[in-house]
């Protein structure tokens, strides 16, 4: 249900940045990654550069190659069926898959959670955009909003150590701060420096009380 709500949210966030329902549908057919996917149409509908918001996007999907690391070792798949179980490889399929005893059954959930979710995401989208189109100027109705707002149910749940919600913060303060003064799609890269900065002074600081305690 929490995929298909975001799928058809991210359907409407996309054609109110402008883009057809063929584009909109492609993204989600070939990007298959909500965060990656809602970051660039947010960028374009702010009047961002293509290359700009596709940069954006492009660095959210990274995480999905370092669960691609953990999965490809506990899965162990044919090579011939890497290239189409990558495209799989996201938040949910990498959760179900983890959680599993046996490598049998991470396979199974991997599989089953994929394809599920593939489909539903797809579906969802091309709803979301049809209900765009026929309502029309979705600003009126205040659905602009909804893309932003799936965004963070998603990410207000993640935040549960300190480290985090600090990571968390500095980024809304770096992006807050170069929005008025960088191009659209850009602040959000900047925001990125977030998590380096508080392992920095995290780092710095446990080396202060390391010396502490042996002096």
């Amino acid at each position: 249900m929490a995929v298909g709500l975001s799928g058809f949210a991210f359907g409407v966030t996309s054609a109110s940045a402008g883009l057809s329902i063929l584009q909109t549908c492609a993204l989600s057919l070939l990007v298959f990654t909500g965060a990656s996917q809602f970051a660039l149409v947010g960028a374009l509908a702010a009047g961002g550069n293509p290359f700009t918001a596709a940069a954006g996007a492009f660095f959210l999907g990274t995480r999905n190659a370092f669960y691609g690391l953990r999965l490809s070792q506990l899965l162990a798949l044919p090579r011939a069926v890497r290239p189409l179980a990558a495209h799989w490889v996201i938040d949910e399929t990498t959760a179900v898959s983890l959680a599993q005893p046996d490598r049998r059954a991470a396979r199974l959930g991997f599989t089953v959670t994929g394809l599920t979710l593939y489909v539903l995401w797809n579906l969802t989208t091309l709803l979301g955009a049809l209900g765009a189109e026929a309502i029309g100027d979705t600003d009126a109705w205040g659905l602009d909003a909804a893309g932003p707002a799936v965004f963070l149910a998603l990410l207000a749940p993640m935040l549960r150590t300190a480290t985090e919600r600090a990571v968390a913060g500095l980024a809304v303060l770096l992006g807050l701060a170069f929005l008025p003064v960088l191009p659209a799609g850009v602040p959000v890269l900047v925001a990125a420096l977030a998590a380096p900065a508080v392992l920095w002074f995290q780092g710095r600081a446990a080396d202060r009380t390391e010396k502490g305690t042996d002096r």
